[in-house]
């Protein structure tokens, strides 16, 4: 199990006011309806998430780095548990020819609006217990998703990662803090986050939970 921090730099690229967005807004009534995971996080007013959520290219570089830290060839899998609208699915699609792709997300919303030419491959569902046998993909990545779940939702969500990839291509990302400033950052700009944790403990979470594959974190520097 490795650390590897590939999404900070793109996280970086976007300046952020933390504290204006815990005194501009109610932000106990953002939060609340941003975790209906509907328009409003997606495609509404930025105190509710993303603020539009639309195609940019923003993906392919990631994707990119991850084909090639994994060895992503031609007639292989790829599971994004968590997938939004696809857009990072769409991006291996067009990097691998006849690459076979699977998303799930708890967004019913963020499903409908996908990626028109993904959406077939897409379905509404819950990292806790994902619909897919043992074995069944050679790269399962999840980004952004498992700090969004309570802790006792994590311990069963991991294994269920674990369960579906294949050997140890793997790649968990979830928001985390290295000191105390970082800390009070996420706690001011985060929506969604219900377990919040040092890369230290997510990594005994990992352990604990036979994770094999890499992650990485983004900080709010």
């Amino acid at each position: 199990m490795t650390e590897i921090n590939l999404v900070q730099s793109m996280h970086a690229s976007t300046k952020r006011n933390y504290v204006q967005r815990v005194v501009e807004h109610d932000k106990a009534e953002s939060a609340t309806v941003a975790r209906q995971w509907g328009y409003d996080y997606w495609d509404g007013e930025r105190r509710y998430g993303y603020g539009g959520y639309r195609y940019d290219g923003r993906w392919r570089p990631l994707a990119q780095t991850l084909i090639d830290h994994f060895g992503i060839k031609p007639g292989m899998s790829v599971l994004d548990v968590g997938c939004g609208k696809g857009y990072l699915l769409y991006e291996f699609t067009q990097l691998v020819p006849d690459l076979r792709i699977a998303g799930l997300d708890i967004s019913q919303y963020g499903i409908e609006n996908a990626k028109e030419e993904v959406r077939p491959f897409l379905k509404v569902g819950n990292a806790v217990e994902l619909p897919y046998p043992d074995d069944s993909f050679d790269l399962v990545v999840s980004l952004g998703v498992l700090h969004n779940l309570p802790l006792e939702e994590v311990f069963r969500a991991v294994p269920e990662i674990e369960r579906v990839g294949r050997g140890s291509s793997k790649y968990l990302m979830v928001e985390s803090f290295r000191n105390e400033r970082e800390k009070a950052n996420l706690l001011y700009w985060q929506l969604t986050c219900l377990s919040f944790h040092s890369p230290q403990t997510w990594a005994w979470i990992y352990d604990k939970c036979g994770y094999t594959g890499d992650h990485g974190f983004i900080f709010f520097e």
